[in-house]
């Protein structure tokens, strides 16, 4: 049974996602198929960009003082924007 698409974690989302794009590059569904996989195959997109955006605004990078000891920390997003 195919689980609901919410309920997901990553790795399972990304593993289903790898298995819609071997599907439909082998050319060997029907179209009504092929469309439906297509669907879930974004819907699963959607998902892992989702918990990557996640994931990342979660990260902070830490602050070293000249003796490499933790002073504080700044969201990872703002190193980018550098």
């Amino acid at each position: 049974m195919i689980k609901d698409i919410k309920e997901l974690s990553f790795e399972e989302a990304m593993e289903e996602l790898e298995s819609v794009v071997r599907q439909l590059e082998t050319g060997r569904i029907k179209l009504d198929e092929a469309v439906n996989f297509y669907e879930r195959g974004m819907t699963l997109k959607k998902l892992c960009e989702e918990k990557l955006t996640t994931a990342k605004a979660k990260i902070d990078i830490l602050v070293l003082d000249k003796n490499n000891n933790i002073t504080g920390a700044q969201p990872f997003d703002d190193t980018l924007k550098s």
